[in-house]
């Protein structure tokens, strides 16, 4: 259906009274024109973009495609209510068909401030499932059935997924409830350790633990889909082995383009492609930049999209955008200021220096600012610089049309 959504208006628990039945926000402009920008075509080139979303299936593997506060500051308050407002109007005109979306997890700070808690997950995504069981525009997809529905009706094939399985703690049983829930794509492991494995910024890598092991083999039985975005390196290959079902990376990029600790060696991306798996290109900011240039924009992350697909093969490249409808690098700003003077517990430690500071970021990353222009721009790249429909459409969705047919 491509453009042509059956989007009714519908704005976000608009079944309850603002003020009374929960705090109210001000959020920021979901697709603000100061920081919009499409990829430059020709009449011909827009026809065939419009064509190609038109006739194909559109799949975004990575986002966070909710409102975002107009102050970044508040966004922590807005956390703690327990209540993430999905950007209904602005997803509509977006062109996807499908679109994994993260949700709280880490930020989810109803019972903590440190997040990841098992309480608070499980709040935050039936809050997310009542709100979607009021409207009629997005469904909740648990079945590759439910992204060729959506697809061919007009609506919007809307997948749970989590960062890090942190919040199961120790209790495997938790990702057959997760399942049970609704969620079909978990990480195994976010920057920091848990009782899986290694995350990508503690100093030692120890790989997969024992329990680790359990957990990918229960989540190949369930039909769940394993993101190894955040791991170690080591905790990546150690997954890569285990797995009996393709894996997914579903927002990085190539650690040869851009050197820094959050990107991804070859070995592990020719190892996902070995076995069927997909990277998701990442566009948040400063992580799909390159080592010759260090301001993201469309350009860098095709740079990352270009290596991939030279390296592991276009059948094992997609869209992982992860953006949001807010200011994303406020957010980055804020973020640094509460791990470094907020009291979260956290104690300085002779350690690597860090890969990325937030001085060197820019105001939004050009071309790939929120979930409406993300997945759109690439394609219009590809357009642009001699890419064919077939390429083209692997990219923005055959290919992780594939993978979910093999893992779900």
């Amino acid at each position: 259906m491509g453009r042509g959504k059956k989007y009714s208006g519908y704005k976000a628990y608009e079944y309850l009274t603002p003020g009374i039945d929960y705090k109210e926000f001000k959020f920021r402009e979901a697709t603000p024109k100061d920081w919009s920008y499409l990829v430059p075509l020709s009449k011909a080139e827009e026809e065939r973009v419009e064509e190609i979303i038109e006739k194909n299936i559109i799949i975004d593997l990575h986002e966070h495609p909710v409102h975002y506060t107009a102050d970044p500051s508040q966004s922590l308050v807005l956390n703690r209510e327990g209540r993430d407002f999905m950007a209904y109007e602005a997803l509509s005109r977006s062109g996807v068909d499908c679109v994994f979306d993260n949700m709280m997890n880490g930020s989810a700070n109803t019972t903590s401030k440190h997040g990841w808690k098992w309480t608070d997950t499980i709040h935050d995504l039936g809050q997310r499932l009542c709100d979607i069981a009021h409207q009629d525009f997005v469904i909740h997809c648990r079945t590759v059935r439910d992204i060729h529905y959506a697809f061919e009706t007009g609506r919007l094939a809307w997948v749970a997924a989590m960062e890090s399985s942190t919040c199961i703690e120790n209790e495997v049983d938790r990702i057959d409830v997760l399942y049970g829930l609704g969620v079909r794509q978990m990480g195994l492991v976010y920057s920091e350790s848990n009782t899986l494995g290694t995350g990508l910024d503690e100093m030692r890598d120890g790989g997969l633990t024992d329990f680790g092991y359990d957990c990918v083999i229960r989540m190949n039985k369930l039909g769940m889909l394993i993101d190894v975005s955040h791991v170690s390196d080591q905790t990546a290959r150690d997954t890569i082995e285990s797995s009996k079902k393709p894996v997914i990376i579903s927002h990085a990029g190539s650690k040869t383009v851009h050197p820094i600790k959050r990107m991804v060696p070859d070995d592990v991306l020719q190892g996902l492609a070995e076995i069927s798996g997909v990277i998701g290109i990442e566009a948040a900011p400063g992580y799909t930049a390159t080592k010759d240039n260090p301001v993201p924009s469309i350009d860098t992350y095709m740079a990352h999209m270009e290596y991939c697909i030279e390296l592991m093969g276009i059948d094992h490249v997609g869209c992982g955008p992860d953006t949001l409808y807010g200011d994303h690098v406020g957010l980055y700003k804020l973020y640094d200021e509460l791990m470094t003077k907020d009291g979260m517990g956290h104690y300085p430690r002779p350690r690597q220096q860090e890969d990325l500071t937030v001085a060197e970021l820019p105001t939004h990353v050009k071309g790939l600012e929120n979930p409406t222009e993300a997945v759109h721009n690439v394609i219009r790249w590809m357009v642009k610089n001699g890419y064919s429909d077939d390429e083209i459409t692997k990219i923005a969705g055959k290919n992780a049309l594939r993978l979910l047919e093999e893992v779900w």
